[in-house]
């Protein structure tokens, strides 16, 4: 028998939809950014991770959307 968090980490979801990805991704960028000449501080990495994070799944709504209304075929099963 799985724990729930065993439970919870069998629910898949795409990988721009992960905090941990993008905070990761940002994690990685800020060192880059800085010289650059531009600081990204640890809140502001949190902000942008979670800024990310809704625009990935809203744009991921919208395609989906727009695939379902463009296609030429119906949905079987």
């Amino acid at each position: 028998m799985i724990n729930e968090k065993e439970r919870d980490m069998l629910d898949m979801k795409p990988w721009y939809q992960s905090k941990t990805v993008w905070g990761a991704l940002i994690a990685i960028a800020a060192p880059l950014l800085g010289r650059a000449g531009l600081e990204v501080g640890g809140a502001e990495q949190a902000e942008i991770a979670e800024a990310l994070t809704t625009l990935a799944g809203t744009v991921g709504g919208l395609l989906a959307l727009y695939g379902r209304l463009t296609a030429t075929k119906g949905v079987g099963g």
